[in-house]
């Protein structure tokens, strides 16, 4: 096998340039070459902050084909298209002991690039090698651009799964970032009811109206919208998915008494919320992280059948040495892109 090429965080704002001989897979291990990583914004994070991230995490959305399979894998083959993801539930740590096999250690640790079997560096590389439990076959249905997709599509997938709102539910989703539009479509996918997607940017606007949104408006205009679809009542779920400290307690102040207020945008820094006001109103928070194995599946199945539109989403393509360019635009917030592919194959960009 010819080398790995591969780019990581080498502190805040710096890339390393790093290329490893490649061997054959360990037991249990699989070499996968990498056709896209899409560029997540905690890649945009952790580039910037320079420290934050575990070398695995930084490129994790990626799918390519399977090279070489290692000793003691089962149901996976050389030439076979798969995605970056999680292991089903374990069976033997400590949640999966006590009943909890939703809440895995091991499942944990995974998604978050900690476990023992974590590559040294992420996907924004020519190729990884990897846990055989780390990849999830790709359905037939499904372009490689659409599963480069399918990591941040799951991530909206648990969370609206979590919610488990009510069919019908008035639904408020804040920001139309991939995120965002994401959860939008998996929350309707769900059978949300009305729906308001809240969004600064015009372009991001419009494509959540291409999408099939009807009520997508601008922040000011969000209460008054809200309140007329409602009667002053409030939303039954609001999706918070900009992770901007200063909109939690905003946010919350949309849901109905009794509603939903479900968190999916992460902040880096501390919220001032009113703890006596939530409280006061009972609402339910639910917090949503990363993902399962099935959450996977449902994800796939769902873009497969056409439920869930991804390839909407992709906004452009860039080659391995783009990729400080691209992380520098997409943290200046005056980027148009909403979701950019690296393909370690191509130099410059389209």
């Amino acid at each position: 096998m010819s080398a790995d090429r591969y780019l990581a965080v080498a502190g805040p704002r710096e890339l390393r340039a790093g290329e490893d001989a490649v061997t054959e897979p360990g037991p249990g291990r699989v070499v996968v070459d990498i056709a896209y990583t899409g560029i997540c914004g905690t890649d945009v994070h952790g580039y910037t902050d320079g420290h934050m991230l575990p070398p695995a995490v930084f490129g994790h959305e990626w799918t390519g084909l399977i090279s070489a399979v290692g000793d003691g894998v089962a149901g996976l083959q050389v030439g076979q298209r798969v995605v970056g993801g999680v292991g089903p539930a374990c069976g033997h740590c400590p949640q999966c002991v006590a009943g909890h096999a939703r809440n895995c250690d091991t499942v944990f640790a995974e998604a978050n690039g900690v476990d023992a079997d974590a590559p040294s560096h992420g996907a924004f590389a020519t190729r990884v090698q990897v846990s055989a439990r780390r990849v999830i076959p790709v359905p037939e249905g499904l372009s490689d651009a659409e599963a480069a997709l399918v990591e941040p599509t799951t991530v909206t997938f648990h969370a609206v799964r979590r919610v488990a709102a009510e069919y019908g539910a008035i639904t408020v989703v804040q920001g139309a970032g991939p995120i965002g539009l994401l959860a939008a479509q998996n929350a309707r996918n769900a059978g949300a009811g009305p729906m308001i997607i809240s969004e600064p940017a015009p372009a991001r606007r419009a494509l959540a109206a291409r999408l099939g949104f009807t009520h997508v408006v601008e922040p000011a205009e969000l209460r008054t919208v809200l309140d007329g679809l409602t009667r002053g009542l409030g939303a039954d779920v609001v999706y918070e998915c900009t992770g901007v400290p200063a909109l939690l307690q905003p946010s919350a102040e949309l849901v109905r008494r009794g509603g939903v207020l479900a968190l999916l945008g992460y902040p880096l820094e501390n919220s001032s919320v009113s703890y006596g006001d939530w409280q006061s109103r009972e609402l339910t928070v639910i917090g949503s992280l990363a993902y399962n194995h099935e959450d996977f599946v449902g994800a796939m199945q769902a873009i497969a059948a056409g439920r869930i539109d991804v390839a909407s989403l992709h906004s452009g393509t860039f080659g391995l040495s783009s990729l400080r360019d691209i992380l520098e635009e997409l943290d200046s917030g005056q980027s148009d892109h909403v979701k950019v592919l690296i393909d370690p194959k191509r130099e410059g960009r389209n």
